[in-house]
């Protein structure tokens, strides 16, 4: 407002000269430009007051476009000089906090329709808030409404929490390191499309810190794809879908250990005696115990990377696969990939015989709180307790 009054004052300024130019009849000396074009007007007949109008508009005008001008120049600049601001990966994440699950609805309201079920500490993107206190959210397939008093938005620290960062292998070998350094000693050896969950991806730029069987490495980003997973909400549809699928794999495991299970028990009896061997007693399926007490028998075989031989060697997941090809079933050889295979169960509902999947490992669970995993080169075959690491989930096959 201040400049604007300053042009203002010039402009009145150069008019007044003007004016008091021509009524002294000075036109040989005219003003700044503001008096030539008073002294044309007259000349064509027109009164100086016109001319000056003019002339003082256009005069306002000019001012104007040139503060214009410099006001875009200085918020050019702000703009450059100014850090940009980076929204957080957990941004417009809402948290369900709640004893079992919240209804996900149709609409903002009660009487709605049921959608799917957000799960307590399952997570979903903020997509609208309405009026009456209802968040919009999509998560996994389900697009709908929950009330925001049943979860916990834009909560970075809960949402790490809860959820997994996950470095996935895309190139044929990775090399886990010691160091953040191409120059560092080699931990270990990843294969492509394993997993790898990453506890730091901040601190040392281009390298990611992972959790593998052999301790905690690092590994060069460039030959990893890392992402972020919440468990997410199942739809009534997905609901009824798992249901009939763990009834139905439960039926049809049941049927294959039953019809290997001869040929487990004899292999066990026939086989040598180890002093590390163990007998767990311990709750769950006939068939589950089965696989766990043949799975003990190996303990003190070796580690072999990429092998699947029970006696000669095999890495984590191809001690787990050849385990259970005895007893008719087939799985993958790849640790992550066998966190789909089977249902998930907690870990305090652990049965001999569960699957036990940890970062890049995997195991199978004896009982009494314990695993026997094909661990590393140096150990081997061996038992372990299963919270020696974080558990990231449990399947069961039988």
């Amino acid at each position: 407002m201040k400049k604007r009054m300053v042009r203002i004052t010039g402009c009145l300024l150069a008019g007044a000269l003007s004016i008091g130019s021509f009524g002294l009849n000075t036109y040989a000396a005219p003003v700044a430009g503001v008096s030539s074009v008073t002294a044309a007007e007259i000349a064509e007949g027109q009164t100086p007051a016109a001319g000056v109008s003019q002339a003082l508009a256009q005069c306002l005008a000019d001012s104007n476009d040139a503060a214009a001008q410099a006001a875009a120049e200085q918020a050019e600049q702000v703009s450059e000089n100014e850090t940009p601001v980076v929204a957080s990966e957990y941004t417009d994440i809402a948290i369900a906090q709640v004893d079992n699950y919240v209804n996900v609805r149709s609409e903002p309201n009660t009487d709605s329709e049921v959608l799917g079920k957000l799960y307590n500490n399952s997570a979903g993107t903020i997509l609208e808030t309405t009026d009456n206190g209802w968040y919009r959210i999509k998560s996994g397939n389900v697009d709908g409404y929950v009330n925001c008093e049943y979860v916990v938005p834009n909560d970075e620290e809960l949402a790490k929490k809860v959820s997994t960062k996950y470095a996935k292998v895309n190139t044929t070998t990775l090399h886990v390191r010691t160091e953040p350094s191409t120059d560092a000693s080699i931990l270990t050896m990843v294969p492509v499309g394993d997993d790898l969950v990453v506890t730091d991806d901040e601190s040392v730029e281009g390298w990611a810190k992972v959790t593998t069987e052999e301790g905690d490495g690092w590994v060069h980003k460039d030959y990893v794809d890392i992402t972020i997973e919440f468990v997410q909400a199942e739809s009534k549809a997905e609901e009824k879908a798992r249901l009939a699928k763990e009834e139905a794999e439960r039926e049809a495991a049941d049927a294959a250990a039953n019809a290997a299970r001869k040929k487990a028990d004899g292999k066990l009896s026939s086989s040598k005696s180890s002093g590390s061997s163990k007998s767990y007693a311990a709750a769950g399926s006939s068939n589950g115990q089965a696989v766990a007490s043949y799975a003990s028998q190996f303990i003190g075989n070796p580690y072999v990377y990429g092998g699947t031989s029970l006696t000669n060697g095999a890495d984590c997941s191809g001690f787990v696969m050849s385990v259970y090809a005895a007893f008719g079933v087939g799985l993958p050889h790849s640790s992550s990939a066998l966190r789909g295979v089977g249902y998930g169960v907690s870990l305090s509902d652990a049965q001999p015989g569960d699957i036990v999947c940890y970062s890049g490992h995997v195991a199978i669970y004896v009982g009494g709180g314990t695993i026997v995993h094909a661990s590393t080169p140096s150990s081997g075959i061996k038992f372990s307790n299963v919270n020696y690491r974080s558990p990231i989930c449990v399947r069961r096959i039988f």
